[in-house]
């Protein structure tokens, strides 16, 4: 098997759910630390314009979207088991809402003005770069950023029924074994936390700051630094593999060319020719001048497959 490269920075929270999951399953992966806003030259090179953080590397397959991510890295590594049969739908619906809804309730929190001023102080020009490429970022998006007084309210409702389950005493959303949906929560909750002024919200759940600390205590696994040259030289050195083949979809087959797009944000369009695509991802194949012959995988809920236009 091809070493684990995971392209990442370290305030992204969506890279942090797949840190603790490389954690919680003992892993050694490659670290690649990219820009956090546009361009990223190399990232769009492995991806074909997917600009979403992180993207994971196997050899010359590149993986997008935190939500199949962890289902590739729960086939490589079985236990603990993400999906566990005795809970496998109640975990998988908490972790589609978490990433999005209750995500979407953080991020005004997290962009407040005063919380900005402290993140970036004495880096105003950084700051501005950042809100521009976030607010580029979310154009066309069909799901318009929450008003902040109905994000407070969405995130402390939540926060509050999360505290009462924990205070069940188990060491996990489902028991004493991590599973998707405790990553899944996790993050937007380390987003808030980590940040100046908001973060304080937690000094009053005492038994969410105990969960977050069972979550940390997994650690982020046994992570190498490399460059993102490096990276692309060892897509272009490596082969392609799959592990599919035909199409779920009846209007498209292996051989037409496809762009497969998100439908929340970061809509950025990939072009490729599909590989296969079955009940959870679609893969295409692609070919970039420094990245090589690629295999670029995205999930199928969430993102819109169709024929390119001729």
């Amino acid at each position: 098997m091809s070493d684990i490269i995971l392209h990442h920075y370290p305030a992204s929270p969506f890279a942090e759910k797949i840190r603790c999951i490389l954690g919680a399953k003992q892993l050694s992966w490659k670290s690649v630390i990219i820009p956090r806003i546009m361009p990223k030259p190399d990232v769009v090179a492995l991806t074909g314009g997917y600009r979403k953080t992180p993207i994971l590397q196997i050899g010359a397959n590149i993986i997008c979207d935190t939500a199949l991510i962890a289902r590739k890295l729960n086939a490589m590594a079985p236990m603990p088991d993400l999906y566990p049969s005795h809970a496998g739908m109640s975990v998988e619906a908490i972790a589609a809402w978490a990433d999005a809804a209750l995500f979407q309730a953080a991020v005004p929190l997290a962009f407040l003005p005063e919380v900005l001023a402290q993140t970036y102080a004495g880096r105003e020009a950084e700051m501005q770069a950042f809100v521009a490429d976030r607010a580029a970022m979310r154009k066309g998006s069909p799901s318009p950023r929450l008003p902040l007084t109905e994000a407070k309210n969405n995130f402390t409702l939540f926060i509050n029924n999360l505290e009462k389950q924990l205070a069940l005493g188990s060491a996990f959303l489902f028991g004493n074994s991590p599973t998707i949906a405790d990553f899944s929560v996790y993050h937007p909750l380390w987003f808030i936390a980590t940040k100046p002024v908001v973060g304080e919200i937690f000094n009053a759940y005492p038994n969410i700051q105990q969960w977050m600390t069972n979550i940390q205590a997994l650690g982020h696994g046994h992570s190498t630094e490399i460059t993102s040259a490096e990276a692309l030289a060892i897509a272009s050195g490596s082969k392609v593999v799959i592990s599919g083949e035909g199409s779920a979809l009846p209007e498209l087959k292996p051989g037409d060319t496809i762009v497969a797009c998100p439908t929340d944000y970061g809509m950025d369009p990939v072009q490729g020719t599909l590989l296969y695509c079955n009940e959870h991802e679609v893969v295409l194949a692609r070919k970039d001048e420094r990245a090589g012959n690629v295999a670029v995988h995205f999930p199928r809920a969430n993102y819109s497959i169709k024929k390119a236009e001729s």
